[in-house]
């Protein structure tokens, strides 16, 4: 039985979409986004690590770093369910963390930063995706959060 703000649709999830996957509807076009940023991380920090370690290795291993959680977090989003729910929640906070820490600090210090990585000066290099990517991604995995989720949620949330 629902509530009277609840309603459900032929899946059973409240309020017209279904919660438990992360990887289907507007999820499939976030998931495409997080592996093409994944390969491209993964090209570009591939190619600082082999030819250029020696003049910022910090910089560089942290850009390796990136392609890393980004590959996670999309291969965690496509599953989209279980434990791999809890995986993409943790990658896209790291991501979160790391885009606006490594952009801060290469603000700061840009000598730091002979090169761009993925995720200094905010993602510049890449259009700032990757500033905007994390929050879009916490927004799609509290938004598709299962209805479980959702009946324990404080009551002034639910309006």
């Amino acid at each position: 039985m629902t509530g009277p703000d609840e309603r459900t649709t032929p899946q059973g999830a409240p309020g017209g979409h279904e919660p438990s996957r992360t990887g289907s509807g507007f999820g499939r076009l976030l998931v495409a986004v997080y592996g093409v940023l994944a390969i491209a991380a993964i090209a570009r920090s591939a190619y600082q690590l082999t030819q250029h370690l020696d003049q910022a290795p910090v910089p560089y291993l942290l850009s390796a770093f990136a392609a890393v959680v980004y590959l996670v977090a999309t291969v965690a989003l496509a599953k989209g369910t279980g434990v791999w729910r809890t995986v993409a929640w943790v990658a896209v906070v790291v991501e979160a963390v790391g885009v606006l820490v490594v952009g801060t600090h290469s603000v700061l210090d840009p000598s730091a930063y002979p090169d761009e990585t993925v995720w200094s000066v905010y993602g510049q290099g890449y259009g700032h995706v990757p500033l905007v990517l994390p929050f879009v991604g916490l927004w799609w995995l509290w938004r598709t959060r299962p209805a479980v989720e959702r009946r324990t949620a404080p009551e002034s949330e639910a309006r």
